[in-house]
């Protein structure tokens, strides 16, 4: 008999990342994970299938073994495995099998790596802290003090920076000791050699300005060492590149705008040394460009026919794209319906690699033919779960509304009938320059599974809509994007299965900021989950890793010249109106939104004598809710769904006490 998704799903799902394709285009590779329950730890092992139609079989036998890399002459596979101290180093297995070697042993550990052409070194990115402390100290007999010279002295999931960042090394691929390329004040990421070898291209935030602003650029240096040089002049920020045949130029996702981040919303550009660059593509499409310094950009290819291949998104759903170097129409190679991960290219780019996550999966790998627009499904581990416990039904609609079309998703019960009554759930991306896709979603799958109605709405500043809805909420939080909200949320209450005596609200980070800026303005809502909210602008401002170099362009300026503008558009000045039940949820280690932001809102709701909750999860980060210790997500999902049923279900067939009331936004 069909079940709900639950939040048992954590430990259900089996996850599938970074495909690599062989050279020759026969063989793929990707990693493979688990969350094994009674250890609760993550298992990862390296999986190898041949193509077209080969089933996937494990090729190592770590336990942490992610990130696959095809050398190009197709004799060996580079990956990152945690060695016996638990850091992450690079390793390297052939073709053929055996036993896997290690290639580093770097302090800093490596979150990155890059072939190069000739296939006998390979680039990597690797921390490097000038105060680390040795492995044997025991900060209960010699602790240390923590000193901060700059603004950016922290990273939210990273930790703490002090006079540490991340920069570019390079080993041989037999052994031997790793050289450091790159020096300075600068996190140095996403390396790429040029085709002849003699260089390496990397992107980084080196710049001046580093701590005010989040500009970063696009450098090339020496393989051997030496001087780096500037190559993105003109643009204000670059979040993936690739080279040219020639090795003459790169491509680049990036933005010429300054309020406009290359990973929010970029296009592509093609940068010389001496030229201004030379855009490619209008802004219509967003190209995929990662979470960095977290998640790695997806993979550009550069063909010898003279195209740029890339992944993009439009209008939350992901495709593959090409534009030609000489100028000309933007193309649609294939997909739409679904959200690509990541992708591996062949050469020629014909073929390609994906992670496609769906509505109706939580991901898997398809092989992609590009010519043809057609693909094939490699893996499908999660099909026993999913055939046991149905997705939601996706609907999606449209409304005009003060210069935009909004789209909103809404997630339907499996066993949806139209002639009954359901409780509402309004759910709101963070960003606010996310934006909601026609994929699977471990929270909405979790409501809509268990009797609610999900409404999933992409208000203006929502990134794959185009530059102008997304810079639209700039300096506005709180003010057209929340009507676009609440249009949608009219409509849909509109209809007669929905009850409108049982309406809930959630949002995470910006969608938190929203879902109490909601509440403070509108008594509609019976239940309210608010995760790692923005709360106070004001005092946000000098506690997120962010304050300044977002957080100024988003909310209005520095702090001493809009504190007024501050006060306006922070939640917290709304307290006094909430009447919804408010359960709050936070990481204690978010440098992101800060958990203070939840206990001054904690503390206001609870000295007004409201309904409020505050739930603190030790040790995690901004986004644990997706990456942190599995106990903890489960525990945010289960809390999530009882704070709802609690509150919703329980009203069933309860009359309205009053009529729904929407406050003023002066209070």
């Amino acid at each position: 008999m069909p079940q709900p998704i639950g939040p048992e799903l954590v430990y259900e799902l089996t996850a599938v990342s970074d495909p690599t394709l062989s050279p020759d285009g026969t063989r793929v590779a990707f990693a493979r994970s688990k969350i094994d329950k009674e250890s609760m730890t993550t298992h990862s092992q390296i999986m190898m299938a041949a193509l077209p139609e080969g089933e996937p079989d494990p090729f190592t036998g770590g336990q942490s073994d992610a990130r696959p890399s095809f050398s190009p002459d197709g004799k060996r596979i580079a990956f990152i495995r945690d060695d016996s101290k638990g850091r992450r180093q690079v390793w390297v297995i052939g073709m053929s099998g055996g036993e896997a070697k290690q290639l580093t042993s770097i302090a800093g550990g490596v979150t990155e790596l890059a072939w190069a052409p000739d296939s006998q070194a390979l680039a990597f990115v690797s921390d490097v802290d000038p105060d680390r402390l040795p492995d044997d100290h025991d900060a209960k007999l010699d602790p240390r003090v923590k000193v901060a010279r700059r603004v950016r002295y922290r990273a939210d999931t990273i930790g703490w920076r002090g006079d540490a960042f991340r920069h570019i090394f390079v080993v041989d691929a037999d052994g031997g000791e790793a050289r450091q390329l790159t020096t300075g004040e600068g996190e140095d990421r996403s390396p790429a050699w040029s085709p002849d070898g003699t260089k390496i291209a990397f992107i980084s935030d080196r710049g001046e300005d580093r701590d005010f602003t989040s500009r970063s650029e696009a450098y090339v240096i020496p393989a051997e060492g030496g001087e780096h040089a500037l190559w993105s002049d003109g643009l204000t920020s670059v979040a993936a590149l690739t080279w040219s045949p020639d090795g003459g130029r790169l491509a680049v996702v990036g933005s010429d705008e300054s309020e406009v981040g290359a990973a929010w919303q970029g296009r592509i550009f093609l940068i010389q040394p001496g030229q201004p660059p030379h855009r490619l593509t209008d802004g219509t499409v967003k190209p995929t460009a990662g979470y960095p310094p977290i998640i790695p950009p997806p993979e550009l290819r550069w063909t010898g026919d003279g195209r740029i291949v890339f992944l993009a998104e439009l209008e939350g759903q992901s495709y593959v794209y090409d534009v030609a170097v000489s100028g000309g129409r933007l193309r649609r190679l294939f997909g739409g319906g679904a959200q690509f991960a990541t992708a591996s290219f062949t050469v020629d780019a014909r073929k390609a690699a994906l992670v496609v996550v769906s509505p109706e999966s939580s991901g898997d790998i398809r092989i992609a033919d590009l010519e043809q627009s057609t693909d094939s499904r490699l893996t499908a581990y999660n099909d026993g779960y999913f055939s046991a416990h149905p997705t939601a039904r996706l609907e999606k609609f449209s409304a005009s509304r003060a210069g935009f079309d909004i789209e909103s998703r809404l997630f339907l019960p499996p066993d949806f009938d139209s002639g009954q009554k359901y409780p509402m759930v309004l759910d709101i991306h963070g960003g606010p320059h996310g934006v909601f896709y026609d994929a699977f979603n471990p929270m909405q799958q979790i409501l809509a599974t268990n009797g609610y109605v999900v409404l999933a709405v992409n208000p203006r500043g929502s990134s794959s809509y185009g530059v102008d809805f997304l810079t639209a909420v700039l300096r506005d939080w709180g003010g057209e994007d929340y009507l676009d909200i609440m249009a949608a949320v009219d409509e849909v209450v509109s209809r007669p299965y929905i009850d409108s005596a049982r309406l809930g609200i959630t949002g995470y980070s910006y969608g938190g900021f929203m879902s109490s800026w909601i509440i403070g303005h509108d008594t509609r809502f019976r239940a309210a989950v608010v995760g790692a909210p923005c709360i106070n602008l004001s005092s946000m401002a000098g506690t997120s890793d962010i304050g300044v170099s977002f957080g100024e362009v988003q909310w209005g300026g520095i702090r001493k010249d809009a504190v007024e503008v501050y006060l306006e558009r922070s939640p917290l000045t709304y307290a006094p109106n909430v009447e919804t039940p408010v359960l709050l949820m936070h990481g204690e280690a978010d440098v992101r939104c800060p958990i203070e932001q939840s206990e001054q809102y904690f503390v206001t709701l609870k000295r007004l004598g409201k309904e409020v909750e505050l739930v603190r999860f030790p040790g995690c980060s901004h986004p644990f809710v997706r990456s942190g210790h599995p106990r903890m997500r489960e525990e945010y999902l289960a809390r999530l769904l009882g704070w709802m049923n609690s509150h919703l279900v329980a009203a069933a067939g309860a009359p309205i006490a009053s009529q729904p009331v929407a406050v003023p936004a002066d209070g």
